[in-house]
């Protein structure tokens, strides 16, 4: 890879087409493929803007879905390479995207050291020579996929008939992207889904070629050692070898929030490191077995990556996190939000995240999914939920239906999103005459739902003026709680510049270290859990509050030491640090006597 960061999936429409802005400097982005009308129209637009023939795939068309994802990956990847191998045919000149390619680059690295050497050196035949080895050198970013494993809609016919469990909205967006032309990974996250995992099998990409190489690689997006090994010891019992483990903390991250037990990153990562051989090797004879099965031969796998993400903001964490537990990379999602170059923002939203404060980036449960959703206040989405709350219109259209799970009222699934469930479930809730203050709470409840199908895309249509006539716009957004922190829109040469120590575009910024910041995030997180839970608390609960208490303080006493022994924080960080311990330990809960 020529870089040490990627940009993760951010949301629907927001990395929808990032590849095409960033790939052929290098730079390695994921797409998320749950929406395959949002796909569709951005392979619309993009085979238009190319002067190409645009021929659409018709939801009447069989296996549509796949077929869509398949279309647009392999269009992505036609004009990724088209435009990799215009830059690289490029002279080295001073302004051309050739020198800026590798001007990007770490200046640690020996390609961006090569290059600087080469600048340097006197016009002469062998000049050429260098840069043609430098050329050669050059590697495109990675073009990857998110499938949420458990997002995996059952689809049927117009008379209702089932169409199959191939055809459910995971497995059919894997079988787009496994029979594309990419020659990258599926970023699997959200959970196991084992259907989905053993469909797999099905597509031998995932397996090595007879040269032992992977023309597809899986990777899991994991919050703890355990739910990694587990998961990776179900594919490699298969066949699948699991090519990366991408850590994202828990909660500050951006977009659906996976709370650990009160597992902090620190300890995971620690974990990870004390552990990744012992994991490797098991993994390996459990993978080796399953494909001697299969008739494949092939030697060992020679890496498994591992990188984290989530709430990184400086350069010195950026390097620490690598350098001290061995990763081979990290994440950078949410400020990249901030990068027109790079995403797709609105000129609204865009405006609105720059000026935002610390209270405007919040946790919520207006997922229709039931999973916690780092939500941003500003949010036009949010201005349309509460306006139609206001005139007795609460609850969205649902005409994508993507995320219907919901069988409380109807045999068919529908969306806690939508108008027809909320206006159900508060009638439901206004039949039970509940005192002012209960039934105020349930209604809000019922209400701070949002439509994430239409409100994540939405962006995107309206940065390529591609919004249909009458088509909802309000934007649903889902930075992480980090990007509070960046207080304006940034280039991408500012941006990477900041990743990599070359600028600090936080200068001045008074910022939480990640650690710290995750932590703070946690404790309000059981806070409110114990709230949520004191007036009618039970014994497996009770356990489970002291359980995460326990992890939270073994977190802190990890950072303790690591603040003491190996990194260097300002006292300032040490003495917060000590207060959440206080505050822990002194929750008036957990100086009860359990009985």
């Amino acid at each position: 890879m020529s870089h040490t960061f990627h940009i993760p999936v951010l949301g629907l429409g927001f990395s929808i087409d990032t590849p095409l802005k960033v790939a052929r400097y290098g730079i390695s982005s994921v797409m998320s493929v749950v929406d395959d009308e949002l796909i569709e129209r951005m392979r619309e637009y993009h085979t238009i803007e190319n002067a190409e023939t645009f021929v659409p795939i018709k939801k009447t068309d069989a296996d549509y879905r796949a077929k869509r994802i398949n279309a647009y990956l392999n269009l992505v990847k036609k004009l990724v390479d088209e435009q990799f191998d215009d830059l690289r045919a490029q002279s080295f000149e001073t302004g051309t995207d050739l020198c800026r390619y590798f001007e990007l680059l770490p200046e640690n690295s020996q390609l961006r050291q090569g290059y600087d050497l080469m600048i340097d050196y006197p016009e002469c035949e062998r000049k050429q020579i260098f840069q043609a080895i430098l050329r050669k050198s050059m590697v495109a970013g990675s073009i990857d996929v998110n499938i949420m494993a458990k997002v995996d809609r059952m689809n049927f016919n117009d008379d209702g008939t089932y169409t199959g469990d191939d055809n459910t909205d995971a497995l059919a967006a894997l079988r787009g992207f496994a029979d594309s032309d990419l020659r990258s990974s599926v970023i699997l996250s959200a959970g196991m889904n084992p259907r989905l995992y053993s469909y797999l099998e099905n597509f031998q990409g995932f397996f090595p070629d007879e040269n032992g190489q992977l023309n597809k690689k899986v990777t899991l997006k994991v919050s703890d050692f355990r739910s990694a090994f587990i998961q990776a010891k179900f594919l490699a019992k298969k066949g699948l070898w699991v090519s990366e483990f991408r850590i994202e903390s828990g909660l500050n991250c951006g977009g659906h929030a996976f709370a650990t037990e009160g597992f902090l990153l620190g300890p995971i990562l620690q974990e990870f490191k004390a552990r990744r051989a012992e994991m490797l090797e098991e993994l390996y004879q459990l993978y080796h077995t399953a494909l001697i099965l299969k008739g494949i031969i092939t030697t060992k796998p020679s890496t498994q990556r591992v990188s984290v993400q989530g709430g990184i903001g400086a350069a010195d964490e950026n390097e620490f996190l690598k350098r001290h537990y061995n990763l081979d990379a990290t994440g950078w999602g949410s400020p990249f939000l901030l990068v027109p170059e790079a995403t797709n923002v609105d000129d609204e939203t865009l405006l609105q995240l720059t000026t935002a404060s610390e209270n405007d980036y919040y946790l919520s449960n207006s997922s229709p999914l039931g999973i916690l959703f780092n939500n941003f206040r500003s949010s036009t989405i949010e201005q349309q939920r509460l306006s139609r709350i206001e005139n007795n219109r609460p609850g969205s259209p649902c005409t994508k239906k993507f995320l219907c799970t919901d069988t409380e009222f109807t045999d068919k699934p529908i969306c806690t999103a939508s108008r027809e469930y909320q206006n159900l479930k508060i009638k439901q809730l206004d039949r039970l005459n509940l005192p002012e203050a209960e039934h105020d709470k349930a209604f809000n409840a019922i209400t701070e739902k949002i439509c994430l199908c239409e409100g994540l895309c939405s962006s995107a249509y309206l940065k390529y003026n591609i919004a249909k006539p009458k088509e909802n716009t309000a934007v649903a957004i889902c930075p992480g709680p980090n990007l509070a922190y960046f207080k304006k829109a940034f280039s991408l040469d500012e941006m990477i510049g900041h990743i990599y120590g070359k600028v600090n575009l936080l200068k001045s910024v008074n910022r939480p270290h990640v650690f710290l910041k995750e932590l703070e995030l946690y404790v309000d997180y059981l806070q409110k859990d114990i709230q949520q839970n004191l007036l009618n608390l039970t014994d497996k609960k009770s356990k489970q509050l002291f359980k995460f208490k326990d992890q939270l303080l073994n977190g802190i006493a990890y950072y303790k030491t690591l603040f003491n022994e190996v990194l260097t924080v300002p006292l300032n960080t040490k003495a917060q640090l000590q207060a959440f311990e206080d505050m822990l330990l002194k929750q008036p809960l957990f100086n009860l006597q359990i009985s």
